[in-house]
């Protein structure tokens, strides 16, 4: 399985999750950045109320699932490109010959595999 429409799914759940949490936020934040960085804060405060509460907690656990989905699908991807196992989707459909574009047929034709003699 390729791992690309899972995270497509994962980003599109945790970004819509946060959406409806933060639409539905009440409360304010705030950010304080001094000279000596130690002394920096940075304070949300998110207060959500309503049905940004259950949805964007379902949307956000949706898409935590679909990325953990999506990180196995793509290491058994990995395992199996270093084992070369042979059932990527370019072996899904075998390279056949069509038996009309046969070399012999066509003993004078050039071919890109081998130069041209005579």
């Amino acid at each position: 399985m390729r791992p690309d429409r899972p995270v497509i799914g994962a980003v599109v759940c945790l970004v819509t999750g946060v959406a409806l949490i933060v639409a539905y936020c009440r409360d304010a934040s705030a950010a304080s950045i001094a000279f000596p960085i130690s002394l920096s804060t940075l304070h949300l405060d998110l207060t959500t109320s309503g049905p940004g509460v259950p949805g964007g907690l379902i949307f956000v656990a949706l898409g935590v699932l679909l990325l953990v989905w999506s990180l196995l699908a793509a290491i058994v991807s990995q395992i199996g490109l270093l084992l070369h196992r042979e059932d990527r989707m370019e072996s899904i459909f075998a390279r056949h010959r069509v038996p009309a574009f046969d070399n012999d047929k066509y003993a004078d034709a050039m071919h890109l595999d081998r130069k041209h003699e005579g």
